[in-house]
């Protein structure tokens, strides 16, 4: 639950800010197009993520120094960690390019994650179609999978499909502004 809240306060200054400042049009002057301000950003934002994971590898290292652990389910939890950041992280910033108030940004992508956090909950009252649409949206539901060591293509596909979607959907909202 902790990416909940580190995605949104991570995020909901790097576009909304700037809107709020003016300093977009200035960027948006640029010859740099849409594309690369969100991907600079989301890099940004997901390198500031891995300055948060990398240093965990210590408990790594001092668990294989004292001990012999399966390093596979090691690696895919990681792994699903990084993919789970990564997802917030591009919510977030497609958040952020919606509002120049980085209050509202920063809620809307903490709604958003919560709400997508809690349909493998919501899914367990739900029954029938409903029931499969919200499994499938989860979070966690790909996440947990990969905790446990177990790599499927549905999950990694799902976590790709999702940062792309929104980085997509960030790019094509600092586009329209160009319009307005």
């Amino acid at each position: 639950f902790a990416i909940i809240l580190w995605g949104p306060v991570a995020t909901m200054r790097l576009l909304a800010e700037e809107q709020q400042l003016g300093t977009l049009e200035l960027l948006m002057t640029t010859p740099i197009r849409e594309w690369e301000i969100v991907l600079g950003k989301f890099v940004a934002v997901l390198a500031m993520f891995m300055g948060i994971v990398v240093p965990t590898l210590v408990y790594v290292g001092l668990i294989a120094w004292f001990g012999s652990p399966d390093v596979g389910p090691l690696f895919t939890g990681y792994l699903g960690l990084v993919l789970y950041g990564a997802a917030a992280a591009s919510l977030g910033l497609f958040t952020s390019s919606l509002s120049s108030n980085q209050i509202i940004a920063g809620a809307t992508s903490a709604v958003a994650l919560l709400f997508l956090t809690l349909a493998d909950q919501a899914a367990a009252v739900v029954a029938g179609t409903p029931s499969a649409v919200l499994r499938s949206l989860s979070l966690p539901g790909h996440y947990n999978d990969l905790v446990a060591g177990v790599v499927e293509l549905s999950d990694l596909a799902y976590f790709i499909t999702f940062i792309a979607f929104f980085l997509l959907m960030a790019t094509l909202s600092l586009e329209t502004r160009r319009w307005r």
